[in-house]
Formats: structure tokens, sequence, C-alpha cells
């Protein structure tokens, strides 16, 4: 007996999709559609940047500070008292290093104005001298065209450009600092508040992923500032033993630039020797970059695998590919978030496929059991 026509129709569609070439597209639909989703919630939160960003920030601050306030807490400080010691302590320590640079740059300025007048004529004669086939019309032609530049309308439009970036900088700034006060102050309730929707095994993971990522942050940041500081010690003490103007202020920009892995403080040192070379000459200049490069590879080789080898579990490739894309999607912040943020998804991706050791039976915390001592982010 001849099977019906629409019996046999749905059966040539499914041995259609069911060989080769239809599993093929099947999986190429669907990762065409992840690349979709992808692209809409990237485009999304580059949108709301003034948002994202600050309140990241808070985030990451808040895990680094969240041990201090706690430790105050089992010392017997009430819960506000611990916050309001923590928070202003931290908002005391930027202030006096902003003042501190203000003040620096406004001592030695003249110095530095004086030493540059000379170190630009000293530079033209090495550049005429040296090896390089350089004549004194091409470099008055680069003078006339950076002239031109800053004067033409192309340079007034960079400049109302910089007046906004500096809006949203204080902006951005003022919401950082409100995120954080309430996410040391309140940061279990809020967490526990979030995971209100889940229960049994999965509010589990999700405990043990907010436990790691708070790890993960905290130690990064902790990390970083102890490689920083020794970053900017010893460029600064080199600034100074070579007489280079604004060392204090070049010293901090190393120490803030060292939040960059791999990078940042790289392109500090190379501020400071172009900073040497104006106003010390090209042979304190090179020392300047000699004591950089080793700076840098000691922190590389050294300081990075001894302080923070727990805390930032990824290749130095993977490092990089983060920092570039980060720059790429949201400049010097996108530099800056680039390295804690993936290290927090390769965590909590350990943690959801259970990876992760600690992820066994019995070593999470029961649903609906009292936050982790360290909540995040507490």
């Amino acid at each position: 007996m001849d099977v019906p026509e629409t019996t046999a129709r749905p059966r040539g569609a499914a041995v259609l999709w069911s060989d080769t070439l239809g599993r093929f597209g099947v999986r190429s639909a669907q990762i065409l559609l992840l690349l979709a989703l992808a692209t809409v919630t990237v485009y999304g939160l580059l949108r709301l940047r003034l948002l994202i960003v600050p309140v990241m920030i808070a985030i990451i601050l808040a895990a680094a500070i969240a041990p201090f306030v706690n430790f105050l807490r089992r010392k017997g400080l009430p819960g506000a008292l611990a916050t309001a010691i923590a928070f202003l302590g931290l908002l005391a320590a930027l202030g006096g290093v902003v003042t501190a640079i203000v003040f620096a740059v406004r001592s030695e300025w003249d110095e530095l104005a004086a030493s540059a007048a000379s170190g630009v004529d000293e530079l033209q004669s090495f550049i005429l001298d040296g090896p390089f086939p350089i004549s004194a019309e091409q470099i008055a032609q680069a003078r006339d065209a950076v002239v031109a530049f800053a004067t033409s309308a192309q340079g007034r439009t960079g400049a109302l450009t910089g007046v906004s970036a500096v809006a949203e900088f204080l902006t951005g700034a003022t919401l950082m600092v409100v995120v954080l006060f309430f996410l040391l102050k309140d940061g279990a309730t809020i967490w526990n508040f979030l995971l209100t929707p889940f229960h049994g095994r999965r509010e589990r993971k999700l405990r043990l992923a907010g436990t790691r990522v708070l790890d993960v942050l905290g130690g990064y940041v902790r990390g970083t500032t102890i490689v920083a500081l020794v970053d900017a010690v010893v460029i600064g003490a080199a600034l100074l033993i070579l007489r280079v103007p604004l060392a204090g202020p070049l010293a901090v920009i190393v120490f803030v630039g060292a939040f960059v892995p791999i990078v940042g403080a790289t392109v500090a040192g190379a501020l400071a020797a172009l900073v040497a070379l104006v106003a010390n000459g090209p042979l304190v200049a090179l020392i300047v970059v000699g004591v950089v490069v080793a700076v840098t590879q000691l922190e590389g080789d050294l300081l990075q695998p001894l302080v923070m080898g727990k805390s930032l579990r990824l290749h130095a490739l993977v490092v990089l590919m983060a920092i570039t894309a980060g720059t790429v999607l949201a400049g010097i912040a996108g530099a800056v978030l680039a390295v804690p943020l993936t290290a927090v998804a390769w965590a909590v991706v350990k943690v959801w496929t259970a990876e992760d050791p600690a992820d066994a039976p019995g070593e999470g915390r029961p649903a609906g059991g009292a936050p982790p001592s360290a909540a995040p982010v507490a």
C-alpha cells in the first residue's frame, strides 16, 4: 500500500537536516545567532558605558576593600562605622595622591619649562648631527604642521571633545563613589536579593561563583597594587637620582599605569623617558629607558608570578588579547577592566562546569544558607 504524500514529506525533511550538511547548517545558524546576541549585548553595554564602567570599578574596589571592612566588623565595630572608615580612608588616599601630583607639578613647572627649552634645542641639534638623514627644513615643516593642527577647526573640536570627556569622567567618578559606598554597606544584602529566584544546586553554584569572583577581584587588585608600588618606587628613585624634573608625578603615573598589565608600566615609563629626553638630554633618557626595561622584566618574571600567581591564572597571550579588545571597545577604561573581567569570567566558567576542585559535594554552602563571610560585594 502506498504511503500518503503528507506522511512521506516529514521523513524527507528529517533526512535532509540529519545528514552532514544539515547538521553543519544547524550549527552555523546557532553560531550566527549567538554572535548576533553577543554583538547586541556589547553594543548595549557600550551605549551605557557611563553607567557600566563606574559600577564595574566600584565592584572591583569593593572586592579589594571587603576584607578590611570584615576585619573591622570582627573587631566589634558596627557595620555602618566599619564601612565609613574604609570608605573615607580610600577617598582620603585618592585625594592625597591627586593633591600631591598637583602641588608637585606646580612647584617644578618653571624648572621643567626652562629645561624643556634647552632640551628641545639639544634634541634638535642631536637630530641634525645624528645618523638620521633629517634636515632643518623637515623639522620646521613638522613644527608648522603641529601648530597648524592646534589652531585649526579640527584642533578646536578635539579640545571640545576633551572638555566633554572631563565632564563624563567627573560624572562617572561621582557615580562610582556612590555605588562603592552602597556595595560596602549593603553588598551581602544586594547579593542575597539577586539570588532569590534561584534554588538548590543552581543557587549553590552561584554562591560559590560569587565567592570566587570576590577572591579573584580582591586578589587581583591587591596584587597589582603591590606590583605597581614596586614599579613606581624603583622608577621614581631612578628619576630622582638622575635629577629628572617631575620625578614624583611621573612615579605616580607609573603606579597608575601598572594597573594595565604588560603595557601600562611600559607606556608610563616611556613618558618618563620622554620628559628626561626633553629636560636632561638623550643620555639620561637612555638610562631611564634601561631602568624601565629592567623593571618590566622584573615585573613579568618575578613579581607577577609571585604576588598574583593564584589571583590571575591567565596566559600572557590571553592577557594581551583581552587588553587589546578592551581598548578597542572602551578605550582606557576597557584596557584597565579587561584583564580582571577576563579572569572573573574564567573563574565563573570553571565553577559552572564543575572544573573547580572546590565545587565538590559538601564543599559549597547549602541552598538558602547564610551568605559567605566575604559575600560579594560586602
